[in-house]
């Protein structure tokens, strides 16, 4: 890297942070976010009492922004990619996404029930994978179509989450054959929520007694991941856009 491709980065980074750092000054005081060049200029504080909570306050931030900026950096690379995702369905359209979703889960759907060295509960997770993968899928659509930050942070992310994250556990569940990447992983969140949640306040043996490891538990369990890292990488995005607006 040149000199003066780092003295580049050096000085975006420097801008990133410093308007972070304006913007959550402004939320308890005046004329803080890019009013350095103003007529009136920056508000200041005058009082003893003003400046020890103005310089409290900016303390506060500073670390407030070490912990965002990473997380907004982040989520410039996930809306890259999501911008990916937009395009397919774009040219899909949202009859076409609800269309091949059904197409793909009612085949799979069919192919359990129909087969006979499938058990019961077995069959019915899929089953039911299905239903709630083709759902979600329709819903991340429509919400994304609504617009909106807070809708698509809220609602529109951890719906596509789930809707991607369901296939590679159905299909562990479905073939032996397939990666167990996810069925180990449930286990591994398993066994945390039991020990290291459940042990603490006395709720880990009447889990052990009342829940078993079925195939229901294995959707469950991912679904249940889908939806707070729909809202992580939701929020990261939200933050990559106040950083660098999608115009840049």
């Amino acid at each position: 890297m040149s000199v003066g491709n780092r003295q580049g980065v050096v000085e975006a980074v420097r801008f990133d942070l410093n308007k972070f750092h304006e913007t959550w000054m402004e939320l308890l005081y005046p004329r803080q976010r890019g009013a350095g060049d103003t007529v009136l200029g920056k508000w200041q504080p005058e009082t003893t009492r003003e400046k020890v909570t103005y310089n409290a306050w900016a303390a506060l931030g500073a670390l407030v922004v070490a912990v965002l900026y990473p997380l907004a950096l982040f989520g410039v690379v996930v809306r890259f990619h999501a911008r990916k995702i937009d395009v397919s369905v774009e040219k899909l359209g949202a009859v076409g996404v609800i269309l091949l979703a059904i197409a793909v889960w009612g085949g799979l759907s069919a192919l359990v029930e129909f087969r006979l060295d499938y058990s019961n509960q077995a069959a019915n997770a899929i089953i039911a994978a299905s239903v709630v993968a083709v759902v979600s899928a329709a819903l991340a659509v429509f919400f994304r179509a609504v617009g909106g930050r807070v809708t698509t942070v809220v609602f529109a992310y951890p719906f596509g989450m789930t809707a991607i994250f369901l296939p590679p556990v159905v299909a562990a569940l479905v073939s032996d054959d397939m990666p167990q990447f996810s069925i180990a992983y449930a286990d591994m969140i398993k066994d945390f929520v039991r020990l290291e949640v459940l042990r603490p306040i006395g709720l880990k043996d009447y889990f052990d007694k009342r829940f078993d490891m079925t195939e229901f538990a294995y959707v469950l369990i991912w679904i249940g991941v889908s939806v707070p890292l729909g809202w992580l990488l939701g929020t990261t995005v939200a933050l990559a856009d106040f950083i660098r607006p999608k115009g840049e």
